[in-house]
């Protein structure tokens, strides 16, 4: 997948099922019993009469997808042999007429702007009811995307006008400001390598993780820093002490 340093691409994304107007065909893959069947209740309510494949993991799904492909796959991103994002990485390179959908317990934005930058068309959190998700679903006919109330709030707050024309703070509340926004860990890890130069991708061979994975790293860091390039990046990464000026 080409790397994108715009997040309103992935919000574009959401709206690929968009002439969705009939589904007979589906896929739900799902690890957990208890989770499948109530995605298949809620996928056979939503479209009558579809007919429902299943998969436990993503050697299952890939067999599946061989044998027929899905209009609409409700994807879980935690499976036994690696993530759902992966596979709907997939399906956006080959065949991107179908509707990728994450069905997911992960409400964070490192899962979020991951799933979305392979290419999800929707994510729906397990924490809703039944009836909750078959409406849900029910409005992709209408041209509607597949999205929890929290996920949808997520993206507002996200895509949403910021403030451009602020005064700039002196070095005191400068610092101060740096403290309030927080940074775990790993994001910090990300957010060094990435003020170094180094791709998303590469990033994530760095740090052992997928390139989707990382790149959900990247838009969360560049969510809570406010900001929307490299450059501002390695500044950040500057003032928070994490590389110094001779790295870049």
């Amino acid at each position: 997948m080409t790397e994108s340093n715009d997040p309103s691409n992935s919000w574009h994304s959401l709206y690929a099922g968009a002439g969705v107007k009939q589904v007979q065909y589906g896929l739900i893959v799902e690890d957990l019993p208890d989770a499948r069947e109530w995605l298949i209740a809620a996928m056979g309510n939503a479209f009558p009469g579809v007919s429902i494949a299943t998969a436990a993991s993503l050697a299952d799904a890939r067999s599946q997808i061989a044998v027929q492909l899905p209009q609409i796959a409700l994807i879980d991103i935690g499976l036994p042999d690696g993530s759902g994002i992966d596979l709907i990485d997939e399906l956006n390179q080959t065949h991107n007429e179908v509707m990728s959908i994450v069905t997911s317990v992960f409400d964070d934005d490192t899962h979020l702007f991951a799933a979305l930058g392979a290419g999800a068309s929707g994510y729906l959190l397990k924490d809703q009811s039944r009836d909750e998700l078959t409406d849900m679903l029910k409005r992709i006919v209408e041209g509607q995307p597949p999205l929890s109330p929290a996920i949808a709030r997520r993206l507002l707050g996200f895509f949403g006008p910021r403030q451009n024309s602020v005064p700039a703070p002196d070095p005191a509340q400068d610092a101060q400001a740096l403290e309030t926004v927080y940074l775990t860990a790993r994001e910090q890890d990300v957010l060094g390598l990435i003020a170094k130069g180094y791709t998303t991708p590469k990033v994530g061979e760095l740090l052992n993780i997928s390139k989707n994975t990382a790149a959900g790293y990247v838009k969360s860091i560049y969510a809570k820093l406010n900001i929307s390039s490299r450059a501002e990046a390695a500044m950040e990464a500057s003032r928070r002490g994490i590389v110094s000026q001779d790295a870049f």
